[in-house]
């Protein structure tokens, strides 16, 4: 027997209600702000989906192809027939690849719930037709101006009919059908190629000019014979006092009935610019981490004792940005990257003190426990899931006030996205290989397009300044290269598995993921570093068909309502299935993937060293990375002059007197350059030493406001006959005692800049040992990301949502029994309190369901279809269909009761 066919939809809401749960799923994924909250049915569902802010956000997820494809919908007649779409996307020559790509891109569109009804029938929803609609506010990215009839609605009765009669067509008796005359003659090609073949020279020049865009120009009072001749016969139609526009059904001839100057159905590749050998790839991203590790440690010992002081605005001053780009030997947008980068791992933050300032977090020193793969791989996911934007220092914001580091206003809730997108698409390529940034960038544009540039710029046109995508794009692969994602270009094995995506295959391989056909959602289908290679997913083109036995709902009390007997018909007409957009890794996933990179970088990073080489030149080199205890010892010994492969440090009187300073005995350092030293400790050096330490502590600074005690006379002469012990002013108040005017540190400072080793002793007079003190802010977080919208719902959160949007609906729409006092549409049912309970009793018998307006505590009032199980104490005992549960509803909360129509 077969079954009747549905009727085609009246709206947005009745399309809605044909789609099963899997279309449903695929609709609240996309558009994760139509869930928050859950609607109350699919009426209040459709409503949502038609809001400015919604349909904005959906048409900036699209693709080009799929935005082209609504922006030719909304140049077409309101509804269009599939076959009229195809015609102003292939054009009367019919691209094949077009035609081809036109299924899955309209597939998009209805996943989405801006296009709507069957190939018949198509409807583009009214806000997005708005926004897309060409306008002399807004014109359209597709360069068509307004039809003959949007045209002509201002112009005299008269003047129609003398275009009319000019363009060789009968006068009519009234001006709708003159324009619908006309309208015909435009959209007749062969009426339409003899029209312009009679047409002046230059006539055809001016249409050319105007046929891509924009359509409107400009003429003078007494425009010239080819102008006149196009105004005469409506070929150019006047829109204000010197103002013409070119109609839009004669652009689309001179067209050939394209609405796009290129259209573009499928992403451009990712062309490779240069193969290395993976190794060679690997070893290079596994040296640039070890450097990235280094560069952290570096900054965060510099501010050990308490970094930079905290602008009153928020952020880090721009001279304090220059010092610490200085002190790390780097430009300072690389200095901004670092400081930011630190941040975002929770290892730097201000300290909250009355003088606020930037200090390690105590999770800093927990972090330079753990080993240095895993050390890199904190700061790896940190950068890759951050939402703050370092390359945006220096910049200003929307009050023309400069954005400095670690301040506020460097959020941009794309960043993670875009980096983990660029990324994928290196994922995508093979092993080894490093992409040509311009090809990345194109792709990028092709799945995202900047607003306003959804189809291609006009040849000899500017381009347009880069939008935020496009400098985020730029800034990830610089910043996946400081880090050591990549290295030389390429991704890496270590930053494919942060990814979460599979090994990639060798070199010369097919490119998958710069190459597949695009999929649906705002990604295509390629290269989504998740299961398999990119593209894989929309090859089939078929979707499983709806109400499949894998995913039917075992039947509850309600089965035999009349809604849940009729057939679920298909959402769709047959088209390709959208490949569904790669969703983001979870928690669990993303740990994992995070543990797998620093399991794959370990082996690559060069182990630390025990020893250095001393050298005669008061030198020591270090030939790799050094163990924690002997590079903190060393960086107290001597300064640190070169770093790159070897780092080389060198001894001075200063850096042994700090070492001295610090508790060290001239024995100890003796020792401890012994031990470590792979060549014979040279005798400058030692020498060095033993002179520093003989003269260490001869001298001794106390405070009385400040004293300088010698058991030697004659130093105490010298100190007092220098002249530059002058700013001092030094007086003896002893033979062996000097009393200054300013503090001790003040003190201990002037005398060391005259030659002297003073040390600093305590009332007690027993010498006072300077260790660097770290300075540590309270227990810090790390900033959380700020999201880009509502994240996308869970499969939990779907089940649930569509569970309850079903319900409401049934309730809403469950058809009742005609009685004398039938509510309005919306309102509750009203019924005395008598009536309702024997009503509800009656149902108890008889197993019938009821539709009730309920009220609960907090006066918030809705409309329930229940079966009523049991009445008894004044309350009524249910299955609820809207919440799919048993619920007990006292009967004075219930306003009214309806019985449900028969079949």
């Amino acid at each position: 027997m077969s079954q009747e066919a549905s009727p085609a939809p009246r709206s947005l809401a009745e399309a809605l209600r044909s789609r099963d749960d899997a279309s449903l799923a695929a609709l609240l994924r996309s558009r994760p702000d139509l869930v928050t909250p859950v609607p109350t049915d699919l009426t209040q569902l459709a409503t949502r989906a038609g809001t400015r802010a919604s349909v904005l956000r959906a048409l900036e997820r699209l693709d080009r192809f799929a935005l082209q494809t609504a922006e030719a919908l909304a140049v077409a007649p309101d509804p269009a027939s599939a076959a009229t779409l195809l015609g102003l996307m292939a054009g009367d020559a019919g691209d094949e690849t077009v035609t081809a790509a036109l299924p899955r891109a309209l597939g998009t569109l209805r996943e989405q719930a801006l296009v709507w009804g069957d190939d018949e029938r198509l409807r583009l929803v009214r806000t997005a037709r708005e926004l897309l609609a060409p306008s002399p506010q807004h014109p359209s990215p597709t360069g068509l101006g307004p039809t003959v009839h949007e045209a002509t609605s201002g112009m005299s009765p008269g003047r129609i009919q003398e275009i009319v009669t000019t363009a060789g067509l009968a006068s009519t008796h009234d001006s709708v059908s003159a324009v619908t005359a006309l309208t015909a003659l435009f959209t007749d090609r062969a009426k339409m190629a003899e029209l312009l073949a009679g047409a002046p020279e230059g006539s055809l020049e001016v249409l050319s000019r105007l046929v891509w865009g924009p359509p409107y120009g400009q003429v003078t009072p007494e425009p010239a014979a080819h102008l006149r001749w196009l105004l005469d016969r409506g070929l150019l139609l006047p829109t204000a006092p010197g103002t013409v526009v070119l109609p839009r059904e004669v652009a689309l001839h001179l067209r050939a009935g394209r609405a796009h100057r290129r259209p573009e159905p499928l992403p451009p590749a990712v062309e490779p610019a240069a193969t290395h050998r993976p190794q060679g790839v690997d070893a290079a991203a596994a040296g640039q981490a070890h450097t990235a590790l280094a560069t952290v440690e570096e900054l965060l010992k510099d501010w050990d004792e308490g970094g930079p002081a905290v602008l009153r605005a928020g952020g880090l001053s721009v001279r304090d940005l220059k010092r610490t780009a200085v002190a790390l030997d780097v430009p300072e947008p690389v200095a901004a990257f670092w400081i930011e980068l630190a941040y975002a791992a929770g290892l730097l933050a201000s300290d909250g003190e009355a003088d606020e300032r930037y200090a390690a977090t105590p999770f800093y020193d927990e972090w330079l426990e753990r080993p240095p793969a895993e050390r890199w791989a904190l700061l790896a996911r940190s950068w890759l899931t951050a939402t703050r934007t370092p390359g945006l220092v220096g910049g200003r914001d929307a009050k023309d006030r400069t954005l400095s580091a670690l301040g506020p206003g460097l959020d941009r809730s794309a960043a993670p996205e875009v980096r983990h997108r660029v990324l994928a698409l290196l994922a995508g390529l093979p092993a080894g290989t490093a992409p040509d940034p311009g090809s990345v960038l194109a792709r990028l544009h092709w799945e995202r397009p900047p607003r306003g540039t959804a189809s291609a710029p006009r040849p000899g046109k500017d381009a347009p300044a880069e939008d935020l995508r496009t400098r985020l794009a730029r800034w990830t692969l610089t910043e996946a290269e400081l880090l050591g994602v990549t290295g030389r270009g390429a991704l890496s094995g270590h930053g494919r598995a942060l990814l979460g995506a599979p090994a990639a295959g060798p070199a010369g391989a097919p490119d998958t993921g710069g190459t597949a056909a695009p999929g649906g959602g705002p990604h295509g289908s390629g290269g989504t570093g998740r299961a398999g290679p990119a593209g894989t997913a929309s090859a089939a083109g078929t979707a499983a068909p709806a109400g499949a036995a894998d995913t039917a709902e075992p039947p509850g009390p309600g089965a035999k309502l009349p809604v849940h007997h009729r057939a679920t018909a298909p959402a769709t007409p047959a088209y390709p299935a959208p490949a569904p957009a790669p969703a983001p890794l979870s928690a669990a996933e993303q740990a994992a993937a995070t543990a797998a990179a620093a399991r794959l970088l370990a082996p690559l990073l060069p182990e630390p060293l025990d020893h250095v080489l001393l050298q005669a030149d008061l030198t020591a080199v270090a030939p790799g990375p050094l163990e924690r205890p002997l590079a903190e010892m060393l960086g107290v010994l001597a300064d640190v002059e070169s770093k790159g492969g070897a780092t080389v440090y060198r001894f001075t009187p200063a850096s042994v007197r700090r070492a001295l300073d610090a508790g060290r005995a001239a024995a100890d350092l003796h020792d401890f350059l012994a031990r470590h030293s792979r060549t014979p400790v040279p005798q400058p050096l030692a020498y060095l030493i033993d002179d520093v330490a003989r003269r260490h502590g001869h001298l001794r600074v106390g405070a009385a406001s400040a004293y300088v005690r010698c058991d030697d006379d004659a130093l105490l002469n010298e100190i007092l006959a220098d002249k530059r012990a002058t700013a001092l002013r030094l007086r003896r108040l002893a033979p062996t005692v000097l009393a200054a005017q300013s503090d001790p540190a003040a003190l201990l400072e002037g005398l060391r800049a005259m030659g002297f080793a003073p040390a600093a002793e305590s009332a007690e007079g027993d010498v006072l040992i300077t260790r660097a003190h770290a300075h540590r802010t309270p227990p810090r977080t790390a900033p959380e990301p700020v999201p880009d919208g509502p994240p996308p719902p869970d499969p939990t959160l779907l089940t649930a949502a569509i569970r309850a949007i079903r319900a409401g609906d049934l309730a809403a729409t469950t058809p009742r029994k005609q009685t004398g006092a039938d509510p309005a549409a919306g309102e509750l049912p009203r019924t005395s309190s008598a009536d309702t309970l024997a009503t509800v009793q009656a149902a108890v018998l008889t197993g019938d369901s009821l539709w009730i307006g309920y009220v609960n505590a907090e006066g918030a009032a809705s409309q329930r279809v229940i079966a009523p199980i049991r009445v008894e104490g004044g309350f009524v005992t249910a299955y609820d269909h809207t919440a799919d549960e048993v619920r007990t509803y006292p009967l004075h909360r219930i306003t009214g009761v309806a019985e449900l129509a028969e079949d």
